[in-house]
């Protein structure tokens, strides 16, 4: 069978999952702002992907072509021209949500206006706002012959192109829209009835004032403007000088982004031919219009992933708040609560406050020795790092391993890195080849004049703001095996010329890998021999051709398998003789789901993982990742039970299947349930029966 027959171009299964996304928007079930803030999400999901996926395509069709015959196809190319051609259609489909979603609004006496239909009393109003509040964040950009554009203006953001014209001739001059520093949201006072909210976007206000910013330096007769937005490759190269720094080269590598080729430009269809042609010039978009995108007049939705509600408070989701975990809660202090027993948290279902918690009170307390933490992704004020800061003030000795290859989080770790540097943490920045993307941290505490570690593994990001919004696992345990194979993958990443073995966790690119194929390959046994066999997994994207291969022989060895996969997967599911007992369905709702989840029925004594790892082969071969057992009983339980939940979802469940096409999972005469609130509800029940039971 073919490669094509075998497997899902994971470009298009991205783009099949961002489809979901739009799903969402187009829910008429979906509260409205939360709609307006999935479609916010969509623009957001599909900048990335430009950045990212778009741009790796076109290096490798660049690639393709100079190494093969004239005469031969060049499978980028072609998957370029389909990826182009599916978002062109998701872009209509779009706008027209769009349209939807603000007539819905005003179902609700929530209006958009625009600066060509404001009242006498509103354009009063906006000429004072404007002159108090945005004036003095207008730098208006005039390309010049020594400068183009392209060098001028940054990565995905929102642009006002603007045409200034006097007797037919015209210059031109480029606004960037101040996001950053205002909301792009403004709400009008209210002029005769409280209860209409009229709304006007930032990027109006500016066009309101194109005179005013011009005038007395441009001679014109009439000015006009169309937005516009850039997104760029971005990759990379990490110059290795010997005289550099990490962080140095990094800094350097970064400018490589802001001045990376465009991978596409998205404009206003109702912009002039010739300040179209204008900007493909000072763009550099070649003849054939290759990432060229006409939209709508508003470009750059991302900010609308933060559309405020101006309404009452149905039309946005009621609020879940995060509850708290018995065992930590009763105990006096998180090292008792861990001495107990291992403990599980599901974010954000469960507050990350019990994490920032275990550091703060591992900052002071007089028994702790080393703390040691390693972070790919943090909130901007972090309390994490600030209780690292306040330890080391304690005299404590703390090691923080940073990532500086986050991807578009890496100027944050840099500037982390420099503030933890000064304040005395020992910071290290891993292994040039691997990125570090494990959740680890790790405290030493002397007890009865011995060492004893504490440890958490988890799914996600020890992040403040994503733990609220992100579903995923923490481990907090003592287990003497487990938390030493955690101190060994620190002094991996420390020495990686050293080899550790490792029995219990799989850690890449060491024995992830292998140990998944050695647990495939036993369910694969038991099949055959006769014995009940299943997989049920819960990871964001399945693209690794090995693996997946394995699972495809599994499924034919008579093996049933469950997958949860949110993102992209390449395999394909339900295929006759292929993939007939494997079902895959996609969680898309309220909380974006993160966790990454392996369980193994291994003959009825099953084996449960949480990981850091997601199964494509850059989370195998080429990066630092952490799959840990759960040994407890009750804590697997927990897992299976959530997982159970997920797969009896009949509201925000689809199906994945060979033709992308997303149907929900059919309800029939099930009854109504939503996965992430029947979690909720599961895990509330269940501290409160804790509760109960101290």
């Amino acid at each position: 069978m073919s490669k094509e027959k075998l497997f899902i171009a994971k470009e298009l299964s991205w783009l099949s999952f961002n489809a979901r996304v739009l799903q969402e928007a187009a829910d008429t079930s979906v509260p409205v702002v939360e709609r307006m803030r999935f479609l916010g999400i969509f623009s957001s999901n599909l900048d990335e992907f430009f950045r990212v996926r778009v741009a790796e395509l076109k290096r490798k069709s660049i690639i393709e072509a100079e190494n093969a015959e004239a005469s031969s196809s060049n499978e980028f190319l072609t998957l370029l021209e389909q990826v182009q051609q599916k978002v062109k259609t998701m872009q209509a489909d779009f706008d027209l949500i769009f349209q939807d979603v603000t007539k819905t609004l005003a179902k609700y006496k929530i209006y958009f206006v625009d600066h060509t239909n404001l009242s006498d009393f509103h354009e009063n109003w906006l000429k004072q706002f404007y002159k108090n509040k945005v004036v003095k964040h207008i730098r208006p950009i005039i390309p010049s012959t020594g400068k183009k554009l392209v060098d001028l203006i940054s990565d995905n953001e929102t642009y006002l192109a603007v045409q200034i014209s006097k007797s037919g001739e015209h210059q031109y001059a480029v606004i960037e829209v101040p996001t950053d520093e205002l909301s792009r949201f403004i709400l009008l006072p209210p002029e005769r009835s409280k209860v209409k909210k009229e709304v006007i976007l930032l990027d109006d206000v500016i066009e309101h004032n194109l005179a005013e910013i011009f005038s007395g330096f441009f001679e014109f007769d009439e000015i006009c403007a169309y937005s516009f937005k850039v997104t760029r490759d971005a990759d990379y190269f990490v110059e290795d000088e010997i005289d550099q720094s990490i962080v140095e080269q990094m800094s350097e590598s970064l400018k490589q982004r802001i001045n990376a080729e465009p991978t596409r430009v998205v404009y206003n269809r109702e912009m002039p031919n010739g300040m179209l042609k204008f900007l493909k010039k000072q763009l550099k978009i070649s003849n054939t219009n290759e990432g060229l995108l006409s939209g709508g007049r508003y470009r750059n939705f991302k900010d609308f992933i933060g559309f405020p509600n101006f309404g009452r408070s149905y039309l946005e989701n009621s609020s879940l708040p995060a509850l708290e975990n018995t065992d930590f809660a009763t105990a006096t202090s998180a090292f008792e609560a861990i001495q107990k027993n291992d403990i599980l948290l599901y974010y954000p279902y469960h507050s990350f406050d019990h994490f920032t918690e275990l550091v703060r009170q591992a900052s002071f307390d007089p028994a702790v020795l080393h703390i040691r933490l390693n972070i790919y992704r943090v909130a901007k004020n972090s309390r994490v790092i600030n209780s690292l800061i306040d330890a080391v003030k304690n005299g404590k000795n703390v090691t923080v391993v940073v990532e500086l290859k986050a991807r578009f989080d890496e100027e944050n770790n840099i500037e982390w890195a420099k503030v933890m540097t000064d304040a005395g943490i020992k910071v290290q920045f891993g292994i040039p080849t691997l990125k570090i993307h494990s959740k680890l941290c790790l405290i030493h505490r002397k007890e009865n004049n011995e060492i004893v570690r504490y440890a958490h593994l988890g799914t996600g990001n020890f992040h403040e703001k994503t733990a609220k919004i992100y579903t995923d696992f923490s481990l907090f345990t003592c287990h003497p095996e487990i938390t030493e194979e955690v101190e060994n993958v620190f002094d991996f990443i420390q020495h990686s010329y050293k080899r550790f073995k490792f029995y219990h966790l799989l850690v890449s690119p060491l024995n992830t890998r292998s140990g998944i194929t050695q647990l495939i390959d036993q369910e694969i046994n038991n099949a055959r021999m006769g014995n009940t066999a299943e997989i049920m997994l819960k990871i964001n994207n399945l693209v690794d051709e090995a693996i997946i291969t394995k699972l495809y022989e599994a499924s034919h060895a008579g093996v049933k398998i469950k997958m949860i996969i949110r993102g992209m997967c390449s395999l394909i599911p339900g295929k006759k003789g292929l993939s007939e007992n494997i079902k895959i369905i996609s969680i898309i709702d309220r909380f974006l789901e993160h966790p990454r989840v392996m369980i193994f029925h291994n003959n009825g004594d099953e084996k449960v993982f949480i990981s850091s790892a997601d199964w494509m082969t850059r989370n195998i071969e080429h990066r630092i990742e952490v799959s840990c057992p759960i040994y407890d009983k009750s804590l697997k339980k927990q897992i299976k039970t959530i997982f159970d939940l997920h797969f009896k979802d009949t509201t925000k469940a689809r199906c994945l299947d060979e033709k992308m096409s997303n149907q929900y999972v059919a309800r029939g005469n099930k009854r109504k349930i939503r996965s992430q609130i029947a979690i909720y509800d599961y895990l509330k029940n269940l501290e409160a029966a804790k509760m109960t039971d101290n």
